[in-house]
This record gives C-alpha cells, structure tokens and sequence, in this order.
C-alpha cells in the first residue's frame, strides 16, 4: 500500500502539495499567463479636468474648433459645465482656442475651396458657435469686387460642361450659385456675362436677359423662401 500511495504521489511522502492542489488555491491569471491580484488594487478615477483636456486635444488634432464646438464635444462624454469652463477658459488664455481666428481661416479657405458667398458662411459659422461680432469681422475681409470676381468664374467653370438650351443652363447655373450664398443679382451678372463670352448664340440670349427684372423676381422668391424656413 506504501509504495502504491508512494508512485501516486498522494500519501504521506508526497511532499508539499503542487501549484494548482486543491488545498493550495493557484493565483489567477491573465491572457498571457501572469498572475493577476483577485481583491487587488482598483484603478482610481481620472481626474475629470485631465479627461476633459484630452477630449479637446483629440478634436482639435482633426481640425481647428470653436470654444462652443470643443464645448458640446465635453458636454456629449459627460463633463461638468464648471470643469468644461475652466479647461475652455485656459485654452482661450493660451490661444488654443481663438474664434476669430478660426472665422477668419474658414472664410479664406471655404470661398477660395468652395467659392461659398459671405451669405452662406455666415451661416456655417453661426452653427459653429462663433459670436456676430467675429463673424462680421471675418467676412468684412471678403469684399463685393472678390465676390463678384469667384461667382463669375464659378460660372465660366460649370458652363464648359452645361448641356442644353440657354434659358435652361441660365437657370440651372443661377440656381448653383444661390445655392452657394450669392444674391439673385450678383448671380444673374455672373451667369449672364459668362454666356456673353461662351458662343454668339448665348451671348444674344444674354442681351435679352433683365438683369432688375430677374432679380427683384430671384430676390422675392429667395426671401419667400427664407421666412419658411
């Protein structure tokens, strides 16, 4: 019985039980096999000002942002408004944050990319939370003579491609560039001088065209349309 108790490894000269005995409970382990604490060390809570730094850091390292866009990017993960308010009131110190200069970088870069009027930008920067008077400031910098200038080259681009009849393209070309913010008037000279200057067949359509006559009725519908919005 000894020696059978002996090669089993079970009895009394066994010698002290194995890692993983019942009697000798094993540690736990992780994925990798190192041993993990079971009732161990919790992770204390971040600090919430740190948590909210990083959120702002992470928007801003995509694109430059607004104190009111960095403010609901803290509001949507759960960040107190007094926390939020001092992270954003220290970046303002330090110029992270800088409204006006980001109105002023939007203006330059979305007429020159998208030749959007001083209309349209006005209204993507109030949706990005920029204040009236920075607003106003940055599209003091766009005046009437560029605007008129990128309307008409808008339209010289897109008539290379128009297919159809004049009063057909002049429509259609009008309304692309009162999608992009300009007035009915500044729109109808641009799309009129550029059909002047396509073919001799567009520039004789062009000669009829009331420029007042167009507008007022362009400006009536625009404004119809803006007050049921």
């Amino acid at each position: 019985m000894a020696s059978r108790r002996a090669r089993t490894g079970r009895g009394w000269d066994a010698g002290p039980p194995r890692t993983g005995d019942a009697t000798t409970p094993a540690p736990r382990r992780g994925r990798r096999g190192r041993a993990t604490e079971t009732d161990a060390e919790v992770t204390p809570p971040r600090d919430e000002a740190e948590v909210a730094r990083e959120i702002c850091l992470r928007q801003l390292a995509v694109r430059p942002r607004t104190r009111a866009e960095l403010a609901g990017a803290l509001a949507k993960r759960g960040i107190s408004e007094e926390v939020a308010s001092a992270v954003l009131d220290r970046y303002d110190e330090v110029g992270i944050i800088d409204d006006a200069a980001f109105a002023r970088a939007w203006v330059s870069s979305r007429h020159a990319g998208r030749g959007l009027a001083r209309r349209a930008l006005a209204t993507e920067l109030r949706q990005r939370g920029v204040d009236g008077d920075a607003a106003k400031a940055a599209l003091g910098e766009l005046d009437d003579e560029t605007e008129a200038e990128t309307a008409r080259a808008l339209a010289e681009r897109k008539l290379r491609t128009a297919r159809g009849e004049p009063d057909v393209v002049f429509r259609r070309l009008v309304g692309m560039l009162a999608r992009k913010g300009y007035s009915p008037g500044v729109a109808i000279r641009a799309v009129k001088d550029a059909l002047a200057a396509q073919s001799a067949e567009a520039a004789e359509f062009a000669d009829h065209i009331d420029e007042d006559a167009l507008a007022d009725a362009e400006g009536d519908l625009d404004r119809e349309s803006r007050s049921l919005d």
